[in-house]
């Protein structure tokens, strides 16, 4: 029920898994947030600079990931979970009104940022979307074209399966450095919000529940499948996230 028993369920060639996964709660997410950018111009007069970065931002990170969505589909999403309840429910409902709370808290509670915070935040977004998107590019260019020239001074072992693991790189600093990023990521929208309450941390908090679960599943199905060659990519690679 919850990871689903049909791994591609579609009606004629139009592949519902595959269109849920980004298109509904992506677009879903940033129309929500733009009312709430409306919501707080109604009630002041003006859009506060945290409510325009997290409009910025989420935005910025949504048609990311709908301009690379091919990238998608060497993801576990695709290739390993079926449309269970995790992702049909995760993808139509949760993503677009859970993720859209930083929005919907700086409508009814406007934060005003000091000039220093405005700055490090845009850095820190910078950083996490550098290695998010940098790893994501490095490991899509080489399933599609290992010659590709953007990726060919990779390093890498061939397994028995005849797959090949990156040992260098962005994939040579850690076995889910994309993880890592995602999670920077999170720590600035976050930090918009300030400091006078928690909810708006719930993100972040949960969000490292949700990566160091998925961390955990992937490192077991690579072990099952790649067996004794996947204890030696991981002596090559020792750290699971953070380098």
């Amino acid at each position: 029920f919850m990871i689903g028993r049909e791994l591609n369920p579609r009606i004629g060639s139009f592949d519902i898994k595959y269109f849920v996964e980004l298109r509904p709660g992506l677009i879903g997410w940033t129309i929500i947030n733009i009312a709430m950018a409306i919501k707080q111009y109604h009630e002041l007069g003006y859009v506060t600079i945290g409510m325009f970065l997290i409009v910025i931002f989420q935005g910025w990170y949504c048609f990311d990931a709908v301009y690379n969505e091919p990238a998608v589909l060497t993801t576990m999403d695709i290739t390993t979970d079926g449309f269970g309840w995790m992702l049909s429910f995760g993808n139509l409902t949760w993503v677009a009104f859970l993720y859209a709370l930083q929005a919907r808290y700086l409508a009814l509670h406007p934060v005003h940022l000091s000039q220093f915070q405005i700055v490090s935040i845009i850095c820190l977004q910078a950083v996490g979307y550098s290695i998010f998107r940098g790893a994501n590019n490095e490991k899509n260019f080489f399933r599609n074209n290992p010659e590709d020239p953007k990726i060919k001074h990779l390093k890498f072992i061939t397994t028995e399966t005849g797959s090949r693991l990156i040992i260098s790189g962005w994939w040579g600093r850690a076995r889910h450095i994309n993880y890592l990023g995602d999670w920077i990521i999170s720590w600035a929208w976050c930090l918009l919000c300030g400091f006078d309450d928690v909810l708006p941390y719930f993100y972040v908090i949960y969000f490292a529940v949700l990566l160091i679960h998925r961390e955990f599943r992937d490192e077991e199905k690579c072990k099952n499948k790649y067996k004794k060659d996947w204890d030696r990519y991981c002596e090559i690679v020792k750290w699971r996230i953070i380098p």
